[in-house]
């Protein structure tokens, strides 16, 4: 049986406006309304989600209930640790720790803020992908350095590859696991494809 995933990227937090590393805020009362509507367009997506997964941070378990969905907590889908960098601006740290900053997101094996590189979330999210059991169709709530390394994982590129990716916030990422393992598919949420055409057989 096909395995679906769908990753969805939590809505903008306080922080990100403000060119600031998340510190675990909750959603504000624009992005749960912003959820809200993701909720009334996207109904046919939602109604086929038969497990719902969420990272333990608040926002993405905010995104859940926006969404109308009881989520249960996956430790993997939790955000890059951001280290000391933990609700700092980036203009702040621009001028403290320049070659840091500029090697934090430039090299994925940099983690001089004392958090966690981009290298070692590649090995998290990698983990849990290839350790995934869940049958039918799965909806994860979570962040963008998180999908950019299941991306990453999935299409085998190199970790370095990070930096030209960008996930909007509220945008999903579809990934099925057949015979030939993780594929990535163009997410096309209210016209769900059958499972027994034969691009989704791996043919």
């Amino acid at each position: 049986m096909r395995t679906r995933l769908l990753l969805i990227s939590h809505p903008a937090t306080a922080a990100q406006p403000k060119g600031a590393f998340p510190a675990d805020e909750p959603l504000d009362a624009r992005a749960i309304t912003e959820a809200a509507r993701f909720r009334a367009s996207n109904g046919t997506l939602l109604n086929a989600v038969d497990t719902t997964l969420s990272s333990p941070a608040a926002c993405a378990l905010d995104t859940a209930r926006a969404l109308g969905l009881d989520a249960a907590i996956a430790p993997d889908l939790a955000d890059i640790d951001y280290g000391r960098w933990r609700g700092k601006r980036l203009s702040e740290l621009a001028d403290e720790e320049p070659e840091a900053l500029a090697a934090w997101t430039r090299v994925p094996s940099a983690a001089l803020h004392g958090g966690e590189s981009f290298d070692a979330l590649m090995l998290r999210v990698g983990y849990w992908l290839d350790a995934f059991d869940c049958e039918g169709t799965t909806l994860a709530i979570t962040h963008a350095p998180v999908i950019r390394a299941a991306l990453l994982h999935v299409l085998r590129a190199p970790s370095d590859a990070f930096a030209r990716i960008e996930i909007a916030p509220l945008s999903i990422i579809e990934l099925q696991r057949g015979e030939r393992g993780w594929t990535w598919w163009p997410a096309h949420p209210e016209a769900p494809r059958s499972q027994d055409s034969s691009r989704s057989s791996g043919s």
